[in-house]
């Protein structure tokens, strides 16, 4: 059953030296990430997924030692998603940027897989594959990749969108109180809209933690360049 979740946003930008000049802009979402992947590791998981979105060539499982890297934002930087053998299928950018995460807070706690998603799975699929992965062990931990609208400003990377804000200040209230029948109902048509690639993951989450009984805590809440991150933690 699944006893703990961290919901982290899922930009390269995250990584430091992807950043560069301007990685003082998330300190403050680094921060708040490596708390939640701290609290995953207090939670004593038997085993750890991560999951987060991807495009069509990185759906689907991505088993212990895959790994991946951050040469297509210009940085000679590799990362691998926990211990095993190496694999071909490279890491989409979300679980780069979780198997990131996960070496700089030296997660060594349980064996970690990845799940790519699509952005546009349906609800009931992510229900179903949130099910699954809180049945695969005694002790599930969820590490949850993905961000909110991309519409908040006129820079933003899917311009202003003046349904953006509600949306987001929706998505912060359900993820920061482990709300499940609220990330449930979210609006796949307005979230593909707004170009919120959380939801699906979130809508997995949300599958996995029905009946689990979880409580939920808002670490970080801001929409820098325009982009809707959250960071929560669920124990």
């Amino acid at each position: 059953m699944l006893v703990a979740a961290a919901v982290c946003p899922c930009p390269p930008l995250l990584v430091p030296e992807v950043a560069a000049g301007a990685a003082g802009e998330l300190d403050a979402a680094r921060t708040a990430c490596s708390d939640a992947v701290g609290l995953l590791a207090a939670s004593r998981p038997d085993r750890l997924y991560v999951v987060g979105p991807a495009d069509e060539s990185g759906h689907g499982p991505f088993p212990a030692g895959s790994a991946g890297g951050f040469a297509g934002f210009g940085v000679d930087l590799s990362v691998r998603l926990g211990d095993g053998p190496a694999r071909e299928r490279p890491l989409p950018a979300s679980l780069a940027v979780a198997a990131w995460l996960l070496d700089r807070t030296d997660w060594a706690d349980a064996p970690v897989e990845g799940l790519g998603v699509g952005e546009r799975l349906e609800t009931g699929r992510c229900v179903s594959t949130g099910r699954e992965l809180a049945a695969a062990a005694d002790r599930v931990a969820l590490l949850v990749m993905g961000d909110g609208s991309a519409c908040r400003t006129l820079k933003a990377p899917g311009y202003l969108d003046e349904r953006a804000a509600a949306f987001d200040a929706d998505a912060a209230r359900a993820l920061g109180s482990a709300d499940v029948d609220a990330l449930l109902g979210m609006d796949e048509s307005l979230a593909y809209e707004l170009k919120a690639a959380g939801r699906a993951p979130w809508q997995i989450l949300a599958g996995a933690a029905a009946g689990a009984g979880l409580d939920g805590r808002l670490l970080y809440e801001d929409a820098p360049y325009g982009v809707g991150y959250f960071v929560a933690a669920w124990s």
